[in-house]
């Protein structure tokens, strides 16, 4: 697939009326979906949004790349804008934007997609070719300007050129979605080692998995490595190397100082510990020790959470068919046995994952083997009948880690000759004993007594302290909209529902997730001339949202407006979450929203709690909202 077959003429918009960044995004995603490439506007707009809440896609030199790979696109494409009085984008170099590419891939989108995405993300960093899309008049001419380029840039790559002689760097790049950065990053490093006559091989970690893997020869023949990433590669291959970590941005943005700065052997050397000694990442300086721990809690938790939802919607289910066919139907046991064999993995993986995310891949068997004693019956020192849990599987899981990473430093001086014993005897034999040890003597003891507690405290709590407990879990959920405090909230219900097996929590979490977008769609149907045209149809998408459970659908309007939406739904949600509890709802799968209302203990009980906070938080929302000073279609 070509570039021009994804830069489609037809969806061009060559004079942005916006004049915000958001109106620009807005924009161009209606014009995808007017010209049906994109199935639901909203819930693709809900992902251009969240993107650009992780980082700005305005990459600088008035150019921006806002991207969103979901399953609303029918068909990759690239949206072409252009903005002759440029808009404020927040861009890494603070000046306005006037040359947009909004990248829509499908869910699905296969090598040939991703491929044609990162050409013409590379040829974007051709100087000429930005002064001339900035003078284009028509969608013809930008389209020919790409075929000039594209011709261009393959001329160059069939030169033959000996460059054996000269000095290797090897290179990876990465970023979180992995559609143009990763690509922009390895190109801007290929173009200035040509420049500067030094030899570069890039390795992507972009949609479609690792590209050009380095191999061993070359890592060994290198004068240094350069990581441009804003997530987890794997790095330890690079040990005993000079090894430059920094963000992907720098890999666009400043490619030559970056490679002059691994020639004159400024990275210090590489131990094998996770993270260079002198990383230069932005994040690295400006987050402390807890944004790293919430980052290698997440990690477990992303991971974890398929076989919670596969297996509890499929447990949930079998409970379901017990009432009608008994529990002795070969529906029942197949489905609650397959749903009860994914639960069994959930404290194993989350442990694994998160060890893995300190230590790579040494650290993930000793995490997996923690994790699991954590779900075992405390058979040490202190006999028990409960086991260690979700909160003996986090420890485990960074006790594994950090091991690992301490193991790494103490043999860093192993001659080179015994290097390959390290991953091989030392690190699998030492971790594993120290973990167990850990594990079996200290953790479980103690935890298993702690769990034990918190599940009687649980089950014979009053119904005072239900309400609280369900009134703040149901709060946290609508406090960031699917951000850290929301998951923290989800996997405390997780806990107790694998734990004790009661969905109570589950049923406030819920509640408190499905109110927030449900408030936004009540507020834009009842107070509509305080919204714009496309907040009303965004807001009509956010009923099937809400009832769904997905948080996300109201993030566009916390942007846009984030003291009312949020500050709304959170009185919302923390009444709905307290009057689950005040009616005992329980809810045995962990997730689904209306869809599993069959399976709930007092489902009726369940949609008032569910109706009435998001009438109170739609209410709040519509009146405080103030009127628009301009006139709306009706």
């Amino acid at each position: 697939m070509a570039v021009l077959d994804i830069l489609k003429k037809d969806i061009m918009i060559l004079n942005l009326k916006a004049k915000t960044k958001d109106e620009a995004l807005k924009e161009m995603s209606n014009s995808l979906f007017e010209n049906g490439l994109i199935s639901n506007k909203e819930i693709f707009e809900a992902d251009i949004f969240k993107r650009e809440a992780e980082a700005t896609t305005g990459i600088g030199d008035g150019i921006a790349m806002p991207h969103a790979k979901n399953k609303v696109v029918k068909e990759a494409a690239v949206l072409f804008a252009k903005s002759e009085a440029g808009i404020e984008y927040n861009s890494l170099d603070g000046k306005p934007v006037h040359l947009f590419f909004m990248i829509a891939a499908p869910a699905n989108a296969n090598n040939v997609h991703l491929q044609a995405l990162a050409s013409l993300s590379s040829l974007l960093l051709d100087a000429n070719l930005i002064r001339d899309l900035k003078k284009a008049t028509t969608a013809d001419e930008v389209q020919k300007l790409f075929k000039n380029a594209a011709q261009k840039n393959q001329q160059d790559s069939l030169k033959n050129t000996s460059q054996k002689e000269l000095p290797l760097i090897v290179a990876v790049t990465a970023c979180p979605t992995g559609i143009a950065h990763t690509y922009m990053a390895e190109s801007a490093l290929l173009d200035a080692g040509k420049r500067m006559n030094v030899r570069i091989r890039v390795e992507t970690n972009g949609s479609e998995g690792v590209k050009h893997r380095l191999s061993a020869n070359e890592i060994e023949q290198a004068v240094g490595v350069i990581v441009a990433a804003d997530k987890k590669v794997e790095v330890e291959r690079f040990s005993g190397k000079k090894v430059l970590q920094t963000a992907v941005v720098d890999g666009i943005k400043k490619p030559e100082e970056l490679i002059q700065q691994v020639l004159e052997g400024k990275p210090a050397i590489f131990e094998g510990t996770g993270v260079s000694n002198n990383s230069t990442s932005q994040d690295s300086k400006k987050d402390g020790i807890w944004h790293h721990v919430y980052q290698d809690l997440m990690s477990g938790i992303s991971n974890m959470l398929p076989f919670v939802v596969g297996g509890g919607i499929l447990m949930a289910i079998s409970f379901l068919l017990e009432q009608s066919f008994g529990k002795t139907s070969t529906a029942f046991v197949f489905l609650n046995s397959l749903g009860t064999n994914a639960f069994s993995f959930l404290i194993p993986i989350l442990a694994g994952f998160i060890a893995f995310s300190i230590g790579d891949r040494p650290a993930m068997m000793p995490g997996f083997v923690g994790g699991y004693m954590a779900t075992q019956a405390s058979a040490s020192i202190v006999k028990s009948t409960g086991s260690a849990g979700f909160i003996g599987g986090i420890i485990a899981g960074f006790i594994a880690g950090y091991l690992i990473l301490l193991l790494k430093k103490l043999f860093v001086k192993l001659p080179k000759s015994l290097d390959g014993l390290k991953p091989m005897i030392i690190f699998p034999v030492l971790g594993l004993f120290f973990v167990g040890t850990l594990m079996f003597f200290i953790i479980d003891p103690i935890f298993s007594v702690v769990n034990l507690f918190l599940v009687h405290f649980l089950t014979t709590m009053g119904t005072a302290n239900a309400i609280l407990l369900g009134a703040i879990l149901g709060g946290m959920q609508a406090v960031d909209l699917g951000g850290p405090v929301n998951k923290a909230a989800y996997t405390t219900a997780i806990g107790v529902l694998t734990t004790t097996g009661n969905g109570s929590m589950m049923a406030s979490v819920m509640v408190g997730g499905m109110i927030p977008p449900l408030a936004i769609a009540i507020a834009t149907t009842i107070w509509r001339s305080k919204f714009t045209a496309d907040e009303r149809k965004a807001g009509i998408s956010n009923y099937i949202l809400g009832i769904s459970f997905i948080t996300e659908g109201a993030i566009p309007f916390a942007i846009a407006d984030p003291v009312r939406v949020i500050g709304s739904c959170i009185v919302g949600s923390v009444i709905g979450g307290g009057l689950t509890q005040l009616w005992k709802v329980s809810v045995p799968a962990p997730h689904g929203g209306l869809w599993v209302v069959l399976l709930m203990h007092n489902p009726l009980y369940f949609i008032l709690a569910l109706i009435i906070g998001a009438l109170v938080a739609g209410t709040i929302y519509g009146i405080w909202k103030p009127k628009k000073a301009v006139a709306f279609d009706k």
